[in-house]
């Protein structure tokens, strides 16, 4: 599976577009921030999973962000979770 942030890949060229995919990581307390970039491959893992299963061939335009949630217990930390999308493509021949 090829991945990019840019709406490219350099060397190939986009035969379909099958559409946005979205995919996210656990939630565990916002104050673990030493965790986010092990979140965010966890998320961009699930993320080529999901593209896996529409048949692409390449993500691009992929994008990460940080989901709050509200507090488990009066008093309890903040929940976060580490979201990945990006837009699923098949490459030409």
């Amino acid at each position: 599976m090829i991945i990019s942030v840019t709406p490219q890949i350099e060397g190939e060229r986009i035969n379909t577009e099958i559409g946005q995919i979205e995919a996210a990581s656990s939630w565990h307390a916002g104050a673990l921030k030493h965790l986010e970039m092990e979140l965010r491959k966890r998320a961009l893992q699930a993320l080529v999973r999901r593209a896996e299963d529409v048949d692409a061939d390449a993500i691009v335009g992929i994008e990460f962000a940080v989901d709050a949630g509200q507090p488990m217990t009066e008093g309890g930390a903040a929940m976060q979770r580490v979201r990945a999308r990006g837009i699923a493509v098949t490459l030409a021949a």
